[in-house]
């Protein structure tokens, strides 16, 4: 591959997905495993979601709608802008690459923290761009220094928000003061897959800067508190002329009819959300306190995971973890060699993360 590869990226290391459940029990002759390291709804997806999808799979053998009439019909209608103002990926991720794709020139530079989703370098080094780290401020988006970094050779600006992986948010008041050192050419793409998991009021609508005609895209998706990561859906709203470049590059059937349809069942479905959301500030909560009582660290988050600190290396902790069944994300790969990712469990599954984090670290298990 090295000799025949048309660009030296290929032979980079490539983002290390998550392990499944069920490779984890092979690997480790175990049964039972907990994932609880990749953010998914620890409640599932909606029953309706489930439902539609049933009443869906006779016509599998159909192409989907390559513009997915109904279920932009009804974002339009639920976030309140024009359905030419969406844009439908195979996960946001998708949504990422032809953000990039699209807007982005050989040897032009795109802006973003450090640590942020991965997936924003490495869309940004497959189109030969170059990324511009800014440093976390206690781990926030330092978005002055963002500012500060814009230059001639700018296009691209991504804030994760709340950030991946440190689960922090940026204010409508500093959002608000940053867009005005922002130049008018420069597109800012807010990326909100944790959105409908925010309970604190001084969030940034960030949709409503297409009031204001600005190049601002956000990103959402339906894998997070919607539960349906297996199916790859998410979307992204911007101005018409962003979105109408965006769909010059992306492929015409990227998201497949199963998808589409479980997506507009799960947004009529706000009782789950609204459960999903309680569970997981219950989840939280009780994370916070046991963590407390062990004086084990971790960043209190906006979103459906704990960066937690534990003194050590977090890949001998995660692999430690993952003998007691319990799957959990190193944070290596962000320059963060000493935490891991704890996605916000049921009950019953923070519980035996707590009682597993005990007998690893050798501390009284106050559960028993």
């Amino acid at each position: 591959m090295e000799t025949i590869s048309k660009r030296k990226y290929i032979r980079d290391r490539p983002y290390p997905p998550g392990k499944p459940i069920k490779e984890v029990e092979r690997e480790l002759g175990i049964e039972e495993a907990i994932k609880m390291a990749s953010n998914e709804n620890p409640l599932g997806p909606s029953p309706k979601a489930v439902e539609a999808m049933k009443q869906a799979l006779p016509e599998v053998n159909l192409y989907p709608d390559g513009n997915a009439y109904y279920l932009k019909k009804v974002l339009a209608i639920h976030l309140r802008v024009g359905e030419g103002n969406i844009i439908l990926g195979n996960g946001s991720d998708e949504i990422i690459r032809v953000i990039v794709e699209t807007f982005l020139n050989e040897g032009e530079e795109a802006i973003m923290g450090e640590p942020a989703f991965l997936i924003y370098r490495l869309a940004v080094k497959i189109m030969k761009g170059q990324s511009r780290l800014v440093p976390l401020k206690d781990f926030t988006h330092d978005l002055e220094a963002m500012a500060r970094a814009i230059n001639e050779r700018t296009k691209l600006i991504f804030i994760a928000n709340p950030n991946n992986p440190t689960g922090t948010m940026v204010t409508v008041e500093e959002v608000d003061s940053f867009m005005k050192e922002v130049p008018e050419d420069v597109i800012v793409i807010f990326d909100e897959a944790y959105y409908e998991y925010i309970e604190r009021d001084d969030f940034p609508r960030t949709i409503d800067y297409l009031k204001e005609n600005r190049n601002v895209i956000t990103l959402r998706t339906f894998s997070k508190i919607y539960g349906l990561a297996g199916l790859r859906i998410g979307y992204g709203v911007a101005g018409e002329e962003l979105i109408r470049g965006m769909n010059r590059v992306r492929q015409p059937f990227n998201t497949n009819s199963l998808a589409q349809v479980a997506a507009l069942a799960a947004l009529g479905d706000q009782g789950h959300v609204k459960k999903s959301r309680e569970a997981n500030r219950d989840g939280k909560t009780f994370l916070y306190e046991e963590l407390d009582k062990l004086k084990i660290s971790y960043v209190p988050s906006e979103a459906n995971f704990i960066l937690v600190g534990v003194n050590e290396d977090g890949k001998v902790i995660s692999h430690k973890l993952m003998q007691e069944g319990i799957i959990v994300r190193p944070m290596g790969m962000y320059n963060l060699p000493d935490f891991i990712r704890v996605t916000v469990g049921t009950e019953e599954q923070n519980k035996k993360f707590i009682k597993a984090l005990c007998k690893i670290k050798n501390f009284k298990n106050r559960q028993d």
